[in-house]
């Protein structure tokens, strides 16, 4: 097993491609605890990952809660070994119809929370440690509607390097995966049916050169790679997870010859 004696903090770990992480982490051999909001959507998680995971109750976007939170699971766990800063929200900020308190929270949480949790995370981190951090292809795209999410992305993809550099005196690695569309909790305020979600599968597809969307343990495979001792080498570097989508868009349906 390729995480075996490593232990683990997932932020977002209650759902989507937080939850397929812890699940995968603990099937490679290691001891994992999850933070996410919701504490009824952890307490049930937590009872089906076993005894080798640990819930807490977290808002990232509440440092004193996170700092909390990481120590408490920190000596839960006896130090850490991998952190996956993978917590973040949606949202759509078209001009002229967005509040500055709307803009400000996805900052917040996805970028500023993501800072602070690392901070928070580094005083119970061993040597040789490795930190992946959750960006989104929103990053490069340029889509509409959608300024502060890529923004905050953006922000994510460039702390990856400063961060990678700051590190590497003590050996720990910084790196990021980076997904696609991919079919996680995420899409529920834009598809509320299984018909809504079929329609919206179908036109993301259609972008896409590998013809579909992804699927969460496509993201975690790549989170279990930066995590293990299989990346030692790799350093401030970005793992894209996206059927192909921002590196070669003329090969979707899209564009192919009928």
């Amino acid at each position: 097993m390729r995480l075996t004696n490593k232990t683990a903090l997932i932020t977002g770990g209650n759902s989507g491609i937080g939850l397929a992480t812890a699940r995968l982490f603990i099937a490679e051999g290691a001891r994992v605890a999850i933070t996410g909001r919701n504490q009824k959507t952890l307490d049930e998680v937590a009872a089906e990952l076993g005894s080798n995971a640990f819930a807490v109750r977290a808002d990232v976007g509440d440092v004193a809660a996170t700092e909390s939170a990481i120590n408490q699971a920190a000596e839960r766990l006896g130090g850490l070994d991998i952190l996956f800063a993978n917590a973040g929200i949606p949202g759509a900020t078209p001009l002229g119809q967005t509040t500055l308190a709307a803009f400000e929270e996805i900052i917040r949480i996805n970028l500023t929370g993501v800072f602070f949790t690392i901070q928070a995370a580094l005083p119970h981190f061993r040597d040789g440690g490795s930190i992946i951090l959750n960006g989104s292809v929103h990053a490069v795209l340029g889509i509409p509607g959608s300024s502060a999410y890529a923004a905050s992305k953006a922000g994510v993809r460039a702390m990856t390097r400063n961060l990678a550099s700051e590190l590497s005196p003590r050996r720990i690695r910084v790196n990021q995966v980076t997904p696609g569309a991919t079919r996680t909790p995420i899409w529920d305020s834009r598809a509320g049916s299984e018909a809504a979600m079929a329609a919206l599968d179908a036109r993301m597809s259609a972008g896409i050169p590998l013809a579909r969307m992804g699927e969460a343990t496509e993201l975690a495979q790549a989170a279990l790679f930066l995590a293990s001792d299989e990346s030692l080498y790799i350093q401030g570097s970005e793992i894209v997870v996206d059927g192909g989508a921002t590196q070669n868009p003329w090969g979707s349906p899209l564009f192919r010859a009928a």
